[in-house]
């Protein structure tokens, strides 16, 4: 890794890892950021793809309140879910990627890659949903049996049109009757997105829901970037 800077963003510890001359940028929500975490990641990253890339990834504080797309009650233990996601989709927008653009102009005109793990990954499929501004979004574990998923993704369709999805074979297999309905969820998932002509594949990992989460999201963004070929926007218009 050529690069590897950490810097702040508003009131976001901010960082990026990679390639001078990178071909893609890479986007993923982190816990309490850390300069070593996030150079191991891109690490995973680089030896899952061979091809050169920036990750730029950013401090999550409260994953339930900053993640989540709309209140839910807890899942488990007593923590609710607020309905955070939609500020933070703005902070990428609008604060994270002109920052990291205006630091590093190689990457100003490259495909976005947005990814992230478990409720990071649930916020990667929903800002597929939300915005144009990805030419590919990698959901790693995402927490599909979210409240209210299933029926927002059916009224909807998104506007990235390369997404990949990804679980472990063992997720499904939990006595919370909340979480058991991830794996038929992203069975359903993977067809409608089918059915709305997205590219997307459904990659099925050994171990339930905490084992190697670097390198299912090296995976992940992995199959990303190897769609990369495929990447067209229209100028002023959405990725196809």
């Amino acid at each position: 890794m050529l690069i590897r800077e950490a810097f702040q963003v508003g009131n976001k510890a901010c960082g990026v890892c990679g390639a001078e001359s990178p071909e893609f940028l890479l986007v993923m929500p982190a816990g309490d950021w850390e300069e070593d975490g996030a150079a191991k990641q891109a690490e995973a990253i680089a030896q899952a793809a061979d091809v050169p890339f920036l990750l730029a990834s950013f401090t999550v504080k409260d994953w339930n309140a900053e993640l989540s797309p709309w209140p839910a009650p807890p899942a488990f233990g007593d923590e609710a879910f607020g309905d955070g996601a939609e500020e933070t989709l703005r902070f990428i927008r609008e604060e994270l990627l002109p920052t990291v653009r205006e630091r590093y102009p190689a990457v100003r005109e490259l495909p976005v890659i947005l990814g992230g793990y478990s409720l990071a990954g649930l916020f990667s499929l929903w800002s597929a949903f939300q915005a144009e501004d990805f030419a590919a979004v990698a959901g790693v574990s995402p927490s599909v049996w979210f409240p209210g998923w299933m029926d927002y993704v059916r009224s909807r369709e998104p506007q990235t049109k390369t997404i990949y999805l990804s679980l472990g074979d063992k997720e499904e297999r939990t006595r919370n009757r909340t979480m058991a309905a991830v794996g038929d969820n992203i069975r359903s998932l993977e067809k409608i997105l089918q059915e709305q002509g997205v590219r997307t594949v459904l990659e099925w990992n050994p171990g339930n829901h905490f084992r190697e989460p670097e390198v299912r999201c090296a995976k992940g963004f992995a199959w990303c970037m190897c769609q990369g070929s495929l990447f067209r926007r229209p100028e002023g218009g959405a990725y196809v």
